[in-house]
């Protein structure tokens, strides 16, 4: 048995971030419903978030050169405010990791995050150590919702998917664990479960300090 985690929303309190530095530049340049485009890229890595971008609004504020630049400007002020204090890690979730350490069982991360940004993220908050694999979204050719970098991840620490746990937070996240045959816990962040979230996730918990419950 293992446990494979999502970064974003489930590790990091990072996505509400994401969002407000997002309608920082959103305003600056009269982009519309920006919180739409952020909630359709829950799980995405940036190729994959990037295609999202031109295809939703049609192309309407510039092609997939247009989007580096303004991802560009958005990560600049994401780290600025991460920087200061704004990014933290989710309430539990150091307990959470202490816990499944200390009982053995093993920990990997399958985040749609470039490793670069991963690495000094974790290491900042202080909970790097706890995982012993870090697979990240750079590191396979398919994003969530492929089952990917889940399958990945077991590959990695030498698991059966079908007798490991995915935890996430996200619609694409859930349907990549659920594709990957994991089983999957769901705990909510800027989504709520709608129908096919019930169906595909085994357990939908309000908090990850429940995950212990489980795995046990």
């Amino acid at each position: 048995m293992a446990v494979v985690f999502d970064m974003d929303g489930v590790i990091l309190d990072s996505e509400q971030l994401v969002v407000k530095c997002w309608q920082k530049i959103a305003g600056k340049y009269n982009i519309e419903n920006i919180e739409k485009f952020c909630m359709a890229a829950l799980g995405l890595n940036r190729e994959a978030a990037k295609k999202l971008f031109v295809q939703m609004y049609d192309g309407r504020y510039g092609d997939e050169e247009r989007y580096e630049v303004l991802k560009a400007e958005m990560s600049a002020t994401f780290h600025r405010a991460a920087a200061e204090g704004e990014l933290t890690l989710k309430p539990g979730v150091k307990d959470t990791l202490k816990f499944l350490t200390d009982e053995g069982i093993p920990c990997a991360l399958a985040t749609s995050t470039r490793r670069e940004v991963v690495i000094p993220e974790l290491t900042n908050l202080g909970v790097i150590e706890y995982f012993d694999k870090l697979i990240c979204g750079d590191m396979v050719a398919r994003s969530k919702p492929a089952p990917d970098i889940f399958l990945k991840a077991c590959e990695e620490l030498d698991v059966i998917p079908q007798e490991t746990y995915a935890v996430e937070d996200s619609y694409n996240g859930v349907r990549s664990a659920h594709s990957a045959g994991m089983k999957v816990i769901m705990i909510p962040d800027l989504v709520q479960p709608d129908e096919e979230m019930r169906e595909k996730a085994d357990y939908i918990l309000p908090k990850i300090d429940d995950i212990k419950k489980i795995v046990l």
